[in-house]
């Protein structure tokens, strides 16, 4: 059987204590509750071996045995990596339907009634997997509440047993951290050994100490008061000092858990290795492109057309580490490397067949003897073969595999990268991320004075600096260029949802640029591989905008490269 969690043991006189029984029947409840939860977690049978040593023939024997054990909890990830092929599939699907649904009514109720049929089916399975999960649940809920009862008797306890003779909040408090540390470090070991009071009572003996050392010190004030009020008043000063110190420690213990919590926690040797690994199965690729025709003969010509190859090392480690929850070794994410690679990279052939024509001459001789030549025209098949190798963009990945709260994680490591620029340099890696900052810009105040535009940038500057996500449409899992705007024009007034740029585009009035206003968008076109507008961006005036770029900043838009891809701007209709 599973091992439980140790439980503290009360004595006699304990559970029968005015102050105390109260917290005690608690605690044993809890621990009753906590007992039957763990019991209904499901049991798998584990085999085990016994070595013993068999003093006659002075042999060891090993007896093997069936043991009871506590099933592991079913992973989201498993789930996640298996449905995500299917996900990225009906996506394109959804996607490619949506544009003929302008077109055809009968296409848009067939599709709407089909992807009401595809959520009912998510929605059993998430069904599904929440019923194996709730034991689970419940037997962490049910410790939960054990240790709050725990920690509540032991607090109890020390009240009583007077642990906190002169009152000091301070004191209390850390007596309080103390109380909450030895119980963890108790549960951790199972050392809950004697009476569940027995830490306390080590604390009771100290503060009986505390006490007659107390009365002491009363004594010597009244002896020297003058010294006392001195003593007093540098006392003071210190504590100003130590509570100033304490909140720079605060302070500063945030920032290092926030620091912890962004950095890969992965070992070197792990992150490098996935690196190598991928990087091998893109050259094995191009390597394959390289010699296509040799390994793939038998047509008459060939045409390629071939996406780039390539892809950011730190998007691979942010995707493996928020995928796997946290730290992974090589072997536990080769699998995972395969199924990314085989979702960013697809080659495929299409072989085309043409009827043509060629001029054969032939030598005919006549009746008389004499020979001549005859031309004629022959039928023959050509084969034409069409080699096309599409590469998703491993960034456009996430949206499709991981829930929100794992897209929140990613889009943390990559504001970071994982605290550690040095991994990948750009000198050996140059697809990998640099840290950026935003381009700062400050809005002249006469154009605030727009309240509908002031609402815009009161929303939309909170998130100047997150890292552009793929697919990304809340402060959660931050935002790609349409997903930020949704978002800004919907908290600041709007009711439009979440739309894609061209849908943006769709639902403004195009105005020239010498219209343009403080609070229009301004659209793009071309800048990736996409039909329509591609891109859009919050109009700020004086020739600025603010947009989910890499990361969320101010852009000039007199630059070359925004003048290129410049489509229109647009005046949002009203609220």
């Amino acid at each position: 059987m599973e091992k439980r969690a140790p439980r503290l043991q009360f004595t006699e006189e304990e559970q029968t204590d005015p102050v105390l029984k109260k917290s005690v029947r608690r605690a044993k409840k809890a621990a009753a509750a906590a007992d039957q939860a763990q019991e209904k977690i499901p049991k798998k049978k584990v085999l085990r071996k016994q070595r013993t040593f068999d003093k006659p023939t002075g042999k060891t024997k090993v007896r093997l045995y069936f043991e009871e054990a506590d099933k592991k909890k079913p992973s989201k990830l498993t789930h996640a990596v298996r449905d995500a092929p299917g996900n990225a599939v009906l996506m394109q699907f959804h996607r490619e339907i949506r544009q003929s649904e302008d077109e055809n009514v009968g296409v848009e109720a067939a599709h709407k009634s089909e992807e009401a049929a595809e959520t009912g089916g998510r929605l059993v399975r998430s069904a599904h997997r929440s019923r194996k999960l709730k034991p689970y649940r419940k037997s962490a809920k049910a410790e939960k509440q054990l240790d709050r009862a725990s920690l509540s008797y032991l607090q109890k306890k020390t009240a009583r047993d007077n642990l906190q003779p002169f009152g000091n909040p301070f004191a209390h408090r850390r007596q309080k951290r103390a109380i909450k540390k030895q119980y963890a470090a108790a549960k951790r070991t199972g050392q809950f050994t004697g009476s569940a009071g027995k830490a306390a009572g080590n604390t009771a003996k100290a503060a009986k100490a505390a006490a007659r050392e107390s009365k002491r010190a009363a004594a010597f004030v009244a002896r020297h008061p003058n010294g006392f009020l001195i003593a007093a008043g540098a006392f003071l000063v210190l504590v100003l000092l130590l509570n100033v110190l304490s909140s720079s420690s605060v302070l500063l213990e945030g920032g290092l858990s926030g620091v912890a919590a962004s950095t890969y926690p992965s070992t070197d040797n792990a992150m490098l290795g996935a690196e190598s690994v991928y990087a091998q199965k893109e050259a094995n690729l191009q390597d394959e492109i390289n010699h296509y025709e040799q390994r793939h003969g038998g047509y008459d010509e060939y045409h390629y057309a071939l996406d780039k190859i390539g892809h950011d090392p730190y998007v691979l480690i942010s995707i493996l580490t928020a995928w796997h929850g946290g730290e992974w070794t090589l072997d536990e994410v080769r699998d995972t490397l395969s199924a990314l690679f085989a979702k960013e990279y697809q080659l495929t052939q299409n072989v085309e067949t043409e009827t043509r024509t060629r001029t054969e001459t032939d030598t005919v001789t006549d009746p008389d003897g004499t020979t001549h030549t005859e031309t004629r025209q022959v039928p023959y098949t050509y084969t034409i073969c069409n080699v096309k190798l599409h590469n998703e963009d491993l960034s456009h990945l996430p949206v499709s595999i991981m829930n929100e709260d794992q897209l929140g994680v990613y889009s943390m490591y990559m504001a970071t990268l994982g605290n550690r620029p040095d991994l990948f340099p750009t000198s050996a890696y140059p697809n990998a991320s640099t840290l950026k900052t935003p381009t700062q810009y400050d809005i002249p105040p006469e154009e605030m004075a727009d309240t509908r535009f002031a609402a815009m940038m009161t929303e939309a500057q909170k998130y100047i600096g997150y890292p552009y996500v793929w697919g990304g449409s809340s402060p959660k899992t931050s935002f790609d260029c349409s997903g930020y705007v949704s978002w800004v024009i919907n908290h600041s007034g709007w009711n439009v949802g979440r739309l894609g740029a061209q849908d943006l585009c769709d639902i403004c009035t195009p105005v020239s640029p010498a219209d343009a206003k403080p609070g229009d968008l301004v659209f793009f076109v071309g800048t990736y591989d996409a039909s329509g507008v591609s891109h859009v961006g919050i109009y700020v005036g004086n020739g600025m905008m603010l947009a989910a770029g890499d990361p969320i900043g101010y852009s000039n838009l007199n630059t070359s490269y925004w003048q290129s891809h410049f489509y229109t701007f647009g005046r949002l209709p009203n609220p």
